[in-house]
């Protein structure tokens, strides 16, 4: 069922001759160095600005970086990130500002802030840039616990953070019903996401494939914006355990390999919209090299170094030395991990799931596409051969 996302007061916010004045602005932007080419850009305002701040996305950029290096063609203000109090402007077009963390310490252009975070607010059309990629909105700078590292986090409100997952997640030259569907399916998945665990932690959703692939203005196109714009505030709801009509994570993949996972065996949780079917299309539609994908190899030392790093509870095994199949979906011809068992140098073992164990070896998911694999120890690696699929296989 499709509702608006008005039902939490999305739409009352912003009034429709608004959104026509906002979303019809845009400008010529001399952004070469922005943007890393010589061509004139078309680069419309970031629309709802103005919004509540409940209906912005906080998005993980990076975490742990010692430094990073932003651009912007227009003024910074740098605001004080817990009381929101101005702390300084940054007018250098184009030109290269570093920013690092010592000592519990935020350095700035070579300017010292005593402070643990910084939000820093780009001009209209409110677009930055940071270690080479563009974004829209704002971008926070979080001091991390041990005082010398950083937390990126990108905020910007809801409709413009699905401009840039809508375009990396589907081609922007697909049918506008499909673009509209992903529209809506990512629209979900974010306000759910953000309303069971944005409260716990001081960023909402990732910005790789662990959550929704985002990549900011660079995935954006005129489709993307009127699928957008189309759907505004529409999400889908179904019926809960309790009784009661809710939004939930609506799951999408590019390609299920020939049958779709029910969410339970993958992520534990469980609703009507979620459960696995055969999928006759993928075969029909989909790249060969999408449908099947070659044998990817890792190093065992990277794979238990990524696993112990990610999760703190498997330090305990030492290091990995060997995983296998614990739990899996069987599809007749065909099936899928959901969940693997990592035993460690001191005998002792622990479970992960399967696609937590994916996304933590490649956190892109480009190499490493599914769970629709078998595992081969090869000596000094770890190797996934047999590969159906792309992504987690659930939903849509």
């Amino acid at each position: 069922m499709l509702i608006p996302s008005g039902v939490e007061g999305i739409k009352n916010n912003v009034s429709p001759q608004r959104r026509r004045c906002c979303f019809g602005m845009v400008f010529f932007l001399l952004l070469t160095a922005l943007f890393g080419c010589a061509e004139r850009q078309l680069v419309r305002t970031t629309p709802q600005m103005d919004v509540d701040q409940q209906f912005w996305v906080r998005v993980l950029l990076f975490e742990n970086i010692k430094a990073c290096t932003l651009k912007s063609p227009y003024r910074l203000t740098i605001l004080d990130g817990r009381i929101q109090t101005t702390l300084a402007h940054l007018n250098q077009p184009n030109l290269p500002i570093n920013a690092a963390a010592s000592a519990g310490t935020i350095t700035i252009a070579g300017q010292a802030y005593k402070t643990d975070s910084v939000v820093i607010l780009p001009d209209n059309p409110h677009i930055f840039n940071i270690n080479g990629s563009v974004y829209r909105g704002k971008l926070q700078l979080i001091i991390n616990r041990d005082g010398d590292s950083l937390t990126a986090v990108n905020i910007v409100p809801l409709e413009p953070y699905l401009a840039g997952v809508v375009g990396a997640e589907m081609p922007s030259y697909w049918e506008s019903a499909a673009l509209e569907a992903q529209a809506i399916a990512a629209r979900t998945y974010c306000l759910y996401i953000k309303r069971r665990f944005g409260t716990k932690r001081r960023w909402d959703l990732r910005r790789t494939a662990a959550n929704q692939l985002y990549l900011g203005v660079s995935a954006e196109s005129a489709q993307v914006w009127k699928a957008v714009e189309h759907t505004y505030g529409q999400v889908l709801i179904c019926r809960q355990p309790d009784g009661t009509e809710d939004i939930f994570p609506a799951y999408y993949s590019s390609t299920c390999g020939g049958h779709t996972e029910n969410s339970k065996h993958v992520f534990g949780d469980s609703f009507e919209p979620l459960t696995g079917v055969p999928c006759p299309y993928c075969r029909d539609v989909a790249k060969p090299t999408l449908l099947f994908w070659p044998m990817r190899k890792f190093d065992k030392a990277h794979v238990s170094a990524a696993l112990l790093r990610r999760y703190s509870k498997l330090k305990r095994l030492g290091k990995i030395t060997n995983i296998t199949a614990a739990r899996q979906s069987d599809y007749g011809s065909f099936s899928r991990l959901t969940m693997v068992k990592l035993t460690g140098s001191n005998g002792k073992s622990d479970l992960l799931r399967a696609e937590d164990f994916r996304l933590t070896i490649d956190p892109t998911g480009r190499k490493f596409k599914s769970t629709i694999c078998q595992i081969a120890n090869l000596g000094g690696k770890w190797a996934f051969l047999s590969g159906r699929g792309w992504g987690r296989g659930e939903g849509m």
